[in-house]
């Protein structure tokens, strides 16, 4: 399999992934770690995928998604962004309508909590 079909597969058979530099449980860099925060403090289920693992994939998901950064976020198989973009849909409050309207659960308390502390 491909990098290319590999990534396709993760992304279409996950609600959401969050490709990044590390694990949820332990990134590798400080824009990884800021996405993964901000959804394990929302208490989102997704799959991580470890770039720094495969090099294949490092390179292949900057290509798939023809944006140069990692972390990047995908929700029911569309690519949402990277650490900058989640960042300002967390505290818009873009982000809980986009987990809502596709049916991602997540803690409404928890985002309010972040848009609070970062007021």
């Amino acid at each position: 399999m491909s990098a290319e079909e590999q990534i396709k597969a993760t992304v279409t058979d996950n609600d959401v992934v969050l490709f990044m530099k590390g694990t949820k449980e332990m990134p590798q860099c400080g824009f990884s770690s800021r996405v993964a925060g901000v959804l394990n403090f929302m208490g989102v289920e997704y799959s991580d995928v470890n770039v720094l693992a495969d090099d294949t994939i490092r390179q292949g998901i900057k290509d798939y998604s023809d944006w140069p950064t990692i972390p990047q976020l995908y929700v029911k198989g569309e690519f949402v962004g990277g650490c900058d973009i989640i960042t300002e849909m967390t505290l818009s409050g873009e982000l809980d309508t986009l987990f809502a309207e596709n049916g991602v659960a997540f803690d409404k308390d928890a985002a309010d909590k972040i848009r609070a502390a970062n007021a």
